[in-house]
């Protein structure tokens, strides 16, 4: 297959594993409404429900329009709560709601200084962008307390997580 991009290896990742605690952050929350600081312990709070934190690239990438897609189509949002993060402004995220017909089942949280990917080891410096980073696609899959049930985070770009395989550490 010619492919229109190279793929490109990922050197090791430092990310929590399942059983540690998920770092708590606070960053705006975006939802098809507004946005607001909220922090990931109050967000795996909230509800009680499980809860898959999905770092992806930033808005209107590629590989952010076929996650979300996916994950809109599978209705995870019906047996978890999801939230997605990058590097996305909020403005961008209330784009990619719109655009991909999440509407109030999914929330975004904004990080464009990128901090919460380093914080979670999974920082990615974009190819040939000095300076430029983004995380690395990855999914938590967090209980009440932020402890890891499940975690898979990308060894190459472009790669995706196993959906059945996530689906079935929330389910």
């Amino acid at each position: 297959m010619d492919l229109e991009f190279d793929v490109v290896e990922l050197g090791p990742a430092d990310h929590p594993e399942e059983g540690e605690t998920a770092p708590d952050f606070t960053r705006p929350l975006v939802n098809d409404e507004f946005w607001e600081d909220v922090a990931l312990s109050e967000l795996v709070a909230r509800d009680g429900d499980p809860t898959v934190l999905l770092f992806h690239p930033m808005d209107g990438a590629f590989p952010a329009t076929y996650i979300w897609n996916e994950i809109r189509n599978r209705e995870w949002h019906e047996d978890a709560t999801v939230v997605g993060l990058s590097i996305s402004t909020p403005y961008a995220h209330k784009k990619l709601i719109e655009e991909r017909k999440l509407g109030d089942d999914y929330e975004l949280y904004a990080d464009p200084g990128n901090g919460v990917a380093r914080k979670y080891g999974i920082e990615n410096d974009l190819d040939g962008m000095a300076g430029i980073e983004e995380p690395r696609p990855a999914v938590f899959v967090l209980d009440s307390d932020r402890t890891v049930e499940y975690a898979w985070v990308a060894s190459e770009w472009p790669d995706f997580p196993d959906y059945d395989t996530v689906e079935v550490a929330f389910r």
